[in-house]
């Protein structure tokens, strides 16, 4: 990697830049207050050294956009969905609580297991004895049955914590869950990801990054299932049994992104992925955006603004940047494929093994990383699907390097309010 050079952050100057940026935090806005948490000095290297330093890393080229200068999130990335290429990071590695956007590696976890998703499930009380105290709710009845279908909404939908607790049930228990979702981030090079509770329910040591979180996003956006649920705006779900007819109610996704909000517009183009929030936590969030034929992924994690829905507000300008930015920026680090992954050689092992190893060794990589996709999905809202015939499904998803991932061709927008 060529040698670095520092240099100021400043309206006047940014735009001019080509050097390499690596930014004090008070330049994009942030609250630089001394009882802020500070980041780690020396934080995980997986996805390329820049990506383990603390605050904003950015190459500008001379064509480039600002960053948005109103971001207050401890944590954040912008990524390239397809080719992996990270444009923008700031503290990406720190470990933080993920609230319910663990969710996503929950889903990317079981959904291959918990098929078909048309099998039904009788629920028993001690599926839900350990959902904890004042958990997001879908409103699941002891002694009713659903479907995984039904399950994946409530999930996805509502973010709630009672359809976790029944899936883990399904798939053999909660001990078996973490434990799998343990096994399947090791798997992702996802390294800073312990997994405590399958919903995300604040736990002790229970941590993940916006990397990890991008991660566990991007692997699950392979899946049609995947996409399908975490695009869906409304549905209907199993309500009460009266006079022997199942009623059912409607629940609407709380991404304030894709459904709309007091002081929230949706955004053009989004397709999922996941929003949570709790009191060690603060809200987090996970994206996925498409504008004219470019995919992007972004992570912000617990902003400290006291505006409404901030954690919302701050994705929509990371990615109105991303979008502005992309092709005019050099990318400082990389979304790195599982450890399983194959490259085109046949070689069976990913670039990032090195990586993990936190030897800084290794920058950006040169070339993209793909995956393998489904069929195109669909179902209600859904807004992501594939191509047809340009990649089959291998095993296991794994990821094919020096190959796009054919993510793009939204199969129909959201309604918009």
């Amino acid at each position: 990697m060529p040698a670095l050079k520092k240099t100021a952050l400043t309206v006047t100057s940014a735009a001019l830049l080509s050097t390499f940026l690596v930014s004090p935090a008070s330049a994009v806005g942030r609250d630089t207050s001394d009882d802020r948490p500070k980041p780690p000095s020396d934080m995980s290297r997986v996805g390329g050294e820049l990506l383990g330093r603390p605050g904003t890393q950015v190459d500008l080229g001379p064509d480039a956009p600002v960053l948005p200068k109103d971001l207050t999130g401890r944590s954040w990335i912008v990524a390239d969905a397809e080719s992996g290429q990270v444009l923008a990071s700031h503290n990406s590695h720190w470990r933080l609580p993920p609230a319910s956007t663990l969710k996503m590696l929950f889903a990317d976890t079981l959904m291959p297991a918990l098929q078909p998703k048309t099998q039904e499930y009788t629920v028993k009380d001690e599926d839900l004895a350990g959902v904890g105290e004042g958990s997001s709710l879908v409103g699941i009845k002891e002694k009713l049955s659903y479907t995984v279908h039904d399950l994946w909404l409530g999930v996805f939908l509502r973010s709630g914590n009672d359809a976790v607790h029944v899936l883990s049930s399904m798939y053999g228990g909660v001990p078996k869950t973490v434990d799998a979702m343990q096994a399947h981030a090791e798997e992702l090079q996802a390294l800073d990801t312990k997994v405590v509770s399958p919903d995300g329910y604040d736990a002790p040591d229970q941590v993940s990054s916006a990397y990890d979180l991008t991660l566990f996003a991007r692997s699950g956006l392979q899946k049609a299932d995947f996409r399908e649920y975490c695009s869906t705006a409304e549905a209907q779900f199993p309500g009460a049994e009266k006079k022997g007819k199942r009623e059912s109610f409607a629940i609407q996704n709380t991404n304030k992104l894709l459904t709309g909000a007091a002081g929230v517009d949706p955004y053009k183009g989004i397709a999922g992925v996941k929003n949570g929030y709790t009191t060690h936590a603060g809200n987090t969030f996970t994206g996925v955006a498409e504008r004219d034929g470019k995919v992007l992924l972004v992570t912000v994690m617990n902003p400290s603004s006291e505006e409404a829905h901030a954690v919302y507000k701050e994705a929509a300008s990371l990615l109105d940047w991303g979008f502005d930015a992309s092709g005019k920026v050099t990318p400082v680090g990389e979304l790195v494929p599982p450890k399983s992954a194959t490259t085109g050689a046949g070689s069976g092992k990913g670039p990032a093994a090195e990586q993990g190893k936190g030897e800084g060794r290794n920058g950006p990589a040169q070339n993209a990383k793909a995956a393998a996709a489904g069929d195109g999905s669909g179902g209600v809202g859904v807004a992501l699907g594939i191509a047809g015939g340009a990649l089959v499904l291998l095993a296991g998803a794994v990821f094919l390097v020096n190959r796009r991932w054919p993510l793009p061709d939204l199969v129909r927008r959201l309604p918009r309010r």
